[in-house]
């Protein structure tokens, strides 16, 4: 891999799931932060992500955002690392159905069931309240990877979220929950990434 990549984060955002993963790539890469509310939404970092939001992946010409496919791309960058299936196996297929599952179903129902905003189960992607959890607390029971038997960036993606989402609040803590993001969120990416984002963050702590 020659061209540079470029990681655009803040340490207080969704960027840390992204750098977890950067850090088991194991890839170099440069790292820039960009601040909410001001170089976050200025013209040269709109040029990157016109959402203005982090994190986004600049590789080369390609630029790539949301978390999901962050970890979807770096994974395929390094093959020999296992993060993602081989092309075409069964382990492949599962991988794309929980990575999309969490970032589309689970997403789309947690910022309806924070808002109060839940949409009737006939039109909504998610369905009756609870489906989704139900199904991912099914599908994490008694298992410590989704894809296979192997460490991939879909364990990585939904342990980061869970793991935050129950820190917050957002969802209740829940034994299976907690035992499928504790038994990832010792991996020593896992702590090279906290470590450099809470470096960071401390600057940005109120005092």
């Amino acid at each position: 891999m020659t061209a540079t990549l470029t990681f655009y984060t803040h340490p207080l955002s969704r960027g840390r799931l992204a750098r977890w993963m950067l850090e088991e790539t194991g890839l170099p890469y440069e790292e820039v932060v960009v601040e909410f509310g001001t170089t976050m939404k200025s013209p040269d970092y709109l040029a990157v992500n016109p959402m203005g939001k982090v994190p986004a992946l600049r590789h080369g010409e390609v630029v790539v955002t949301e978390n999901a496919a962050i970890c979807a791309y770096l994974a395929e960058l390094v093959p020999e690392k296992g993060l993602v299936p081989p092309p075409g196996s069964p382990e492949r297929g599962a991988f794309y159905r929980w990575l999309f599952f969490f970032a589309g179903p689970f997403e789309a129902w947690l910022t309806a069931k924070s808002t109060g905003t839940l949409a009737p189960a006939v039109g909504a992607g998610y369905g009756e309240d609870g489906d989704v959890l139900r199904t991912l607390e099914q599908a994490l029971r008694d298992r410590r990877h989704l894809a296979g038997n192997g460490f991939t960036a879909v364990d990585l993606y939904v342990a980061a979220s869970l793991g935050y989402f129950m820190m917050t609040g957002a969802i209740a803590k829940n034994p299976v929950f907690e035992a499928f993001v504790a038994h990832h969120a010792g991996r020593p990416a896992a702590a090279a990434a906290n470590a450099r984002d809470n470096a960071l963050a401390a600057k940005y702590q109120p005092t």
